[in-house]
C-alpha cells in the first residue's frame, strides 16, 4: 500500500545522509520533495500543508542545527509528525459498563463492512468476549446470507431474523438485537448496516435511525483505503450525517497509494482504530500509529512481528522443544516440521521479512520469496517414515529416491533439505551446549572452561564425541533467531529479532556443569 511513498521518502533521506550540517536551502528542498511524495500518495492537501509546516519549523530548530547527524534528526522529526497525523497513541475500544457493548459499522457499499464484522467478531472472541453479529443490511442481495457465512467461519453467533433482499425493517432488527444479546449472554453486539454506492439522504436517514435505536458505544466508519481522495469526502459526510467515534481502514493490502490512511484521521479528528490487511479473517489487527509510521519510513515493524509469533507458536510446544534441547535428545525432522508450520501460520514469509528493519532495501529479493518452498519442504518430510524423521542419518540413496517420488520433487531437492536440516541441527546443538537463544547470556567462563577441558581430555584419550573434540562455536552476533535454512529459500537477513517471551530456551548459565569436573593431573 505505502510502497511508492516509502520509496520516495527513502530517496529524500538518502540525499540528506552524509551532510555535516543542513542549510535552509537543504531543508526547503527536502520539504519540497516530501510534499511531492505525499501528494502523489493521494494525501489530502490540507494534511500535506500542515505536515510540511510542522516539519520545516522543527527542522530549523536548534535540535537539528546542533545535532551530530542532522539527517537522522530530520528523519526522527518526520517519523514523529507522521505518528501525530496518524493519531498519536493507539486508541482502544470503549466497552459499556453494563453489557452488552454495542458497536455499529457504517460506510459505503463495497467498503468491506460485512467481512469486517466477521473479522471484528473473531478478534473480540480471541479477547475473551462473546460477540453477536447483527444483520441490518436488508437491502443488498444476499447480504444476510453473507454475514451468516462469515459468522460461521469466525466461530461467532449471528442474529438475522429477517431474510433481507429488500424484506424487513433494519431499525427494528437493530433494536431487538440488544435485548436478544442480553437474553443469550452476549456481551458485545456488532451491527452490520447497509451501504450505498454513494452518499444519499436515504442511507443517512437509515443509519441515523439505527444509531438512535441502539445508542452504540462505538460507531466505526469503515473506509476503503484504495479510494484515495474520496475517502475524505465520504468521511466528512458520515461525520456530519451520522457521526462516528473511530475509523477502520480496509484493503490495506492493495496497490493503491494509501493517502486515505494519512488523511482521514486529520480531517475528521477521529482515530483510526483497526486495519484490515487482506481477505482472510485473520488479516485484521489494532491500528498502531507509531508502527504504521515506522513501516512507511522503512524502519520495520518488529513489535507486530513478535505479536504474530506469540500467537503462532504454542507455549507448551516451545517448552517441550526447549526441554529436548537441554536434555540433548536432539533436534529431529519432526521438530523441524513443527517449527516450520508455526512460521507458516504467521502469514506470507515476504510480509514477515518486510517487517524487519532495513527490509526496504531488499524489496527485489523479498519478491523472490515463495511460500510454496515451505509447502514442498513439508511434503518431503511427510513422505518420510517416523523412524527417518527421528534419525535422518539412516536415509540412504534408495530411501531418498522413495521420498522424492512420494513428495513429487527431485532427489536433489531432498538432498538440499537434508543438508539444510543438518546445519540447523548442528546450530541447535551448539545453542544448547554453549549458549541460549538470543537474549540468553552465554555460560560463564569457568563453566565454558570446564566443558572445553572435558572435551579436550576425551579427544586425547581417543574417544570420539559428537562435536569431534571441538569446542562449541559461539553464535555470531546478529544471527537470526530462527534456525538457518528453516525452509526459507536462501538465508534470512541478519538482525532478525529474538523469539518472543515464552519461546526462548531457559538460561543455560544456571545449569550445573560440575559433572564435567577438572580432569587435569593432580587436580
Amino acid at each position: 500500500m505505502f510502497e511508492t511513498l516509502s520509496d520516495r521518502l527513502d530517496k529524500v533521506f538518502t540525499g540528506l545522509r552524509g551532510k555535516g550540517r543542513l542549510t535552509d536551502a537543504d531543508i526547503d528542498a527536502t520539504a519540497r520533495e516530501i510534499r511531492i511524495a505525499l501528494l502523489e500518495a493521494d494525501v489530502a492537501l490540507p494534511v500535506v500543508r500542515a505536515f510540511i509546516t510542522a516539519v520545516k519549523e522543527r527542522a530549523r530548530g536548534s535540535a537539528v542545527s546542533q545535532a551530530l547527524n542532522p539527517a537522522q534528526q530530520v528523519i526522527k522529526i518526520v517519523n514523529e509528525e507522521l505518528v501525530e497525523i496518524l493519531g498519536g497513541e493507539t486508541r482502544r475500544l470503549r466497552y459499556a459498563k453494563t453489557a452488552p457493548t454495542v458497536i455499529m459499522l457504517a460506510g459505503l457499499q463495497g467498503s468491506g463492512k460485512t467481512t469486517l464484522a466477521g473479522k471484528l467478531g473473531r478478534w473480540l472472541k480471541s479477547q475473551g468476549h462473546a460477540p453477536l453479529l447483527v444483520a441490518c443490511d436488508l437491502q443488498r442481495p444476499n447480504a444476510v446470507n453473507q454475514l451468516s457465512i462469515v459468522a460461521r467461519q469466525a466461530g461467532v453467533d449471528v442474529y438475522a431474523p429477517e431474510p433481507g433482499n429488500g424484506v424487513g425493517d433494519p431499525i427494528r432488527v437493530a433494536a431487538d438485537s440488544v435485548e436478544h444479546a442480553r437474553r443469550t449472554m452476549h456481551d458485545v453486539v456488532v451491527v452490520d448496516t447497509a451501504g450505498r454506492l454513494g452518499i444519499d439522504a436515504e442511507l443517512m436517514a437509515q443509519a441515523a435511525g439505527i444509531r438512535d435505536a441502539v445508542s452504540p458505544d462505538e460507531t466505526l466508519f469503515v473506509v476503503d483505503a484504495m479510494i484515495g481522495q474520496d475517502a475524505v469526502t465520504t468521511a466528512e459526510a458520515f461525520r456530519d450525517g451520522v457521526g462516528f467515534s473511530g475509523v477502520v481502514l480496509t484493503k490495506l493490502d492493495g496497490d493503491a497509494r494509501g493517502g486515505a490512511a494519512l488523511s482521514v484521521r486529520y480531517v475528521t479528528g477521529q482515530p483510526i482504530m483497526f486495519a484490515s490487511t487482506g481477505e482472510k479473517l485473520t488479516d485484521f489487527d489494532v491500528f498502531h500509529p507509531e508502527r504504521m509510521a515506522s513501516r512507511i519510513l522503512g524502519m520495520g515493524d518488529v513489535l507486530t512481528l513478535i505479536e504474530q509469533a506469540e500467537q503462532a507458536f504454542d507455549a507448551d510446544q516451545a517448552e517441550k522443544m526447549a526441554g529436548k534441547l537441554v536434555s540433548r535428545e536432539g533436534f529431529t525432522l519432526e521438530d523441524f516440521l513443527e517449527q516450520m508450520m508455526a512460521i507458516r501460520k504467521m502469514g506470507p514469509i515476504a510480509n514477515l521479512l518486510g517487517m524487519l528493519p532495513g527490509a526496504g532495501a531488499m524489496k527485489e529479493q523479498l519478491k523472490q520469496v515463495d511460500d510454496r518452498d515451505l509447502d514442498r519442504t513439508a511434503a518431503i518430510i511427510r513422505s518420510m517414515t517416523p523412524q527417518e524423521r527421528v534419525d535422518s542419518k539412516i536415509i540412504n540413496a534408495s530411501r531418498r529416491v522413495r521420498i522424492a517420488n512420494g513428495s513429487g520433487v527431485t532427489v536433489t531437492e531432498v538432498n538440499q533439505l537434508l543438508e539444510r536440516f543438518a546445519q540447523a541441527q548442528k546450530m541447535m546443538g551448539q545453542m544448547a551446549g554453549s549458549m541460549g537463544l538470543p537474549g540468553m547470556g552465554p555460560m560463564s567462563k569457568k563453566a565454558r572452561g570446564r566443558q572445553m577441558q572435558a572435551q579436550s581430555s576425551k579427544k586425547g584419550k581417543g574417544k570420539k564425541g559428537k562435536g569431534g573434540g571441538k569446542a562449541p562455536a559461539r553464535r555470531p552476533m546478529g544471527a537470526p533467531g530462527l534456525p538457518t535454512g528453516a525452509g526459507f529459500p536462501g538465508q534470512l537477513p541478519g538482525g532478525m529479532p529474538a523469539l518472543p517471551p515464552g519461546q526462548a530456551l531457559p538460561d543455560l548459565s544456571k545449569l550445573d556443569f560440575s559433572k564435567f569436573g577438572d580432569e587435569r593431573p593432580g587436580r
